[in-house]
């Protein structure tokens, strides 16, 4: 018996408890695939908008900065609008952190969005695999209570060996699942990490130029 059909004979052991496994299954990749692919042009989209940013920034041209940052669709392009917009009608660094934070309150549930399906499916799969388990050990302690006991050995071995292929093959689908959900994670809070980081860079800048502009006005008044 070769690899596949060992394979095949393995899930056909399990019983139905199989499907909906099955189906967890599938769903969790389609969201673990997205989840990446996600996050990872999040990433990439931050990071080549941010290095544009900077030198603007630094330049002290907020009003090129406002438009490069209005025609991204990034997040740090999101809150660095954010925090522009509100310099217009206030100058207190704390008025101007608050706007880029309620950026950041729409930006991170999209970067953690689905993410926690992954985990849930894994403990589900697993118990369902359980679930499946406990009643084949139950159907195959019933099935022996009637057989010749010369049999009973023989069948109860192999009906303990079906039962326990649903543990199995949950477990094969939760730890990397578990795995999964930790990895995009930490993914998501990396993303979020950098986006403080630009804020806050955003805003010692926002201030040193602020005063440096203060200084000037009130020499050329004196």
């Amino acid at each position: 018996m070769n690899a596949f059909q060992t394979a095949v004979k393995f899930l056909q052991d399990c019983g139905p408890f199989l499907y909906p496994s099955l189906t967890m299954m599938a769903i969790g990749i389609a969201i673990a695939i997205e989840r990446f692919l996600f996050l990872n042009r999040a990433r990439a989209q931050n990071r080549r908008l941010w290095d544009q940013l900077l030198p603007v920034l630094q330049g002290g041209r907020f009003k090129e900065a406002a438009q490069m940052a209005a025609a991204s669709d990034s997040a740090v392009g999101k809150i660095v609008a954010n925090g522009i917009t509100r310099m217009a009608s206030a100058r207190r660094r704390e008025d101007i952190e608050h706007a880029m934070e309620e950026g950041m309150m729409e930006i991170v549930p999209r970067l953690e969005k689905r993410t926690h399906y992954i985990a849930t499916f894994a403990n589900v799969i697993t118990l369902v695999g359980l679930l499946g388990t406990i009643i084949g050990l139950i159907k195959g302690f019933t099935a022996v209570a009637s057989v010749n006991p010369a049999e009973k050995a023989e069948m109860l071995s192999a009906s303990i060996s079906i039962a326990m292929n649903n543990t199995a093959f949950a477990l094969m689908v939760a730890i990397p699942f578990l795995l999964i959900h930790s990895f995009l994670q930490a993914r998501a809070s990396e993303i979020v990490d950098s986006l403080e980081a630009a804020k806050i860079t955003f805003l010692n800048l926002a201030q040193r130029l602020t005063g440096e502009a203060a200084a000037v006005r009130e020499a050329r008044a004196s």
